[in-house]
């Protein structure tokens, strides 16, 4: 019974080629949009989520704002580094310095650090060494460089033995850093140009700075960072005589978790805003199912007076509507993936489709065919065999 219903369905959908595409229509774009819409959101949350990754999500930022004749220096991080849950700690401070090599002079960000730095940057060199113990006890004037600093001011990235001069004075490139495949957002996240040297180096290129540490980083044993962070608030509270004000403490797993919310949430809001078209399909569904039982009165009526059963009529009609649904989620999906190829060529990202949505798409899909065709269906079905051969 099931497979002569499919038939016929086919039958009616063929017979009127024009009029199945245009109700198709509504699905197809209700699909597409559906899809692409989603798939770009969890392609761009993919892209953003690697980012702040790449930043170290085991991470905590420690800015000290009020050291009440307490600051916090070289010495006290091995007492950091041996509290509970606390893995790495290494000074952040920043300074804006003049960077000059043979093929010109930028404006760019040097950080003073020591090596465990690093491993709490997750940071990665294309050639050279990063800094040593042996560099931030002798105070040794030397330099790893980004990728983009090398190219604009040294005219290449292979520089490391070469000089460059930072304010005025001489650092030995010791490596450089590896160019970033995140490169447009890290740049606007870290600065174009950056530049790491030993932490006491940093007196000798900044006028009125001094050895005590405004600004560390600090890694979390096992990524415990919620347990590493109660560690750190209790030493700092206990150095700073309870003052919250002294100090602010920043979790950088919170970044990952709210950006995994605001992308969960415009996910659900992308795809709510797509399927009103794919509702907006099924109403189209509906009155062309109407149509289709007003033309076929008489053919239900021969049917039912040879003995089909309503069961028989209303499954016939539903097979027909479902069929509709579905085809023109298969021609939205194909859409879809078509709009994606076109989306990964000219902007040179890679968005592929979801699995999971493509899923959701086939589901609701069906949904659509099945509850718009209902009423179509029940209609036909309750039609009486002597009223129907009865319509001319």
């Amino acid at each position: 019974m099931i497979g002569q219903s499919v038939k016929m369905a086919w039958k009616s959908i063929t017979s009127h080629k024009m009029r199945s595409f245009l109700t198709m229509l509504g699905i197809i774009i209700g699909v597409f949009a559906l899809v692409v819409l989603v798939s770009l959101v969890n392609g761009a949350s993919g892209t953003i989520t690697d980012t702040v990754n790449s930043l170290g999500t085991n991470m905590l930022t420690v800015t000290v704002t009020d050291d009440h004749s307490r600051p916090i220096r070289m010495a006290d991080l091995s007492e950091i580094e041996a509290l509970d849950a606390v893995h790495e700690a290494a000074p952040d401070v920043t300074a804006q310095a003049t960077a000059t090599g043979a093929h010109g002079t930028k404006n760019i960000m040097v950080t003073g650090t020591t090596p465990s730095y690093a491993d709490i940057q997750n940071t990665k060199l294309d050639s050279g060494r990063f800094l040593m113990n042996p560099d931030i006890d002798n105070h040794s004037s030397v330099v790893v460089i980004n990728s983009d600093l090398a190219t604009d001011v040294m005219g290449r990235t292979d520089v490391t033995g070469e000089t460059i001069r930072l304010n005025g004075r001489n650092f030995l490139i010791i490596g450089v850093e590896e160019k970033s495949q995140n490169g447009a957002m890290m740049g606007a996240l870290t600065g174009q140009y950056a530049a790491y040297i030993p932490y006491p180096s940093m007196v000798r290129i900044t006028e009125g700075a001094d050895y005590t540490i405004s600004s560390l980083l600090i890694s979390a044993d096992n990524d415990d960072t919620d347990a590493a962070e109660d560690s750190v608030k209790a030493y700092l509270n206990s150095r700073f005589d309870g003052d919250d004000d002294a100090y602010s403490l920043f979790n950088m797993s919170q970044i990952a978790d709210s950006m995994d919310t605001v992308m969960h949430t415009l996910s659900l809001l992308l795809g709510g805003i797509a399927a009103i078209s794919l509702l907006v399909g099924g109403i189209g569904i509906m009155n062309i199912m109407l149509v289709s039982v007003t033309e076929r009165t008489k053919e239900i009526g021969i049917r039912k007076a040879i003995g089909a059963s309503r069961k028989t009529i209303m499954l016939q009609f539903l097979i027909e509507s479902l069929m509709l649904s579905l085809f023109g989620c298969a021609f939205g999906i194909l859409l879809s993936w078509m709009g994606l190829m076109v989306i990964d060529v000219i902007g040179n990202v890679t968005y592929g489709l979801s699995g999971g949505v493509v899923t959701v798409a086939i589901v609701f899909s069906t949904a659509v065919g099945l509850i718009f065709g209902l009423y179509p269906a029940n209609k036909a079905a309750k039609k009486k065999p002597i009223d129907a051969l009865r319509t001319e």
